[in-house]
């Protein structure tokens, strides 16, 4: 079992920055992949960004060039700086990891509010 918990999430205004914080406990040597997904109201759940163990990256096109994906294997922790944060951006940012079995685990997730 992996236990996820994100802190960062907040209210700011359009063109602000937020930084999440995921912090992972438990069967952590099994995780591979570490990311973000975000949930807005009425909208499936989507991909912002994902991070291999060796340190590749993907981002959802909508946030290439303002969301940096970063991780410490040694704290086990994954996090997630948004810059020129838009109100489109607002959401419930779930923390994600998926283990060599591909097994899934999700956080509680955290609100970022973006107001415009």
């Amino acid at each position: 079992q992996v236990q996820l918990v994100e802190s960062g999430g907040g209210l700011v205004q359009a063109g602000g920055s937020l930084r999440l914080s995921c912090a992972a406990s438990g069967s952590i040597f099994s995780i591979n992949v570490m990311g973000w997904y975000r949930q807005a109201p009425g909208n499936k759940r989507e991909l912002v960004a994902l991070i291999g163990s060796s340190g590749s990256t993907n981002y959802a096109d909508s946030v290439k060039g303002r969301f940096t994906i970063s991780r410490d294997n040694a704290k086990n922790t994954v996090s997630l700086q948004m810059n020129s944060l838009k109100p489109e951006d607002t959401a419930v940012y779930y923390c994600n990891a998926d283990t060599l079995r591909s097994v899934r685990y999700w956080g509680q997730g955290t609100q970022v509010t973006v107001s415009s």
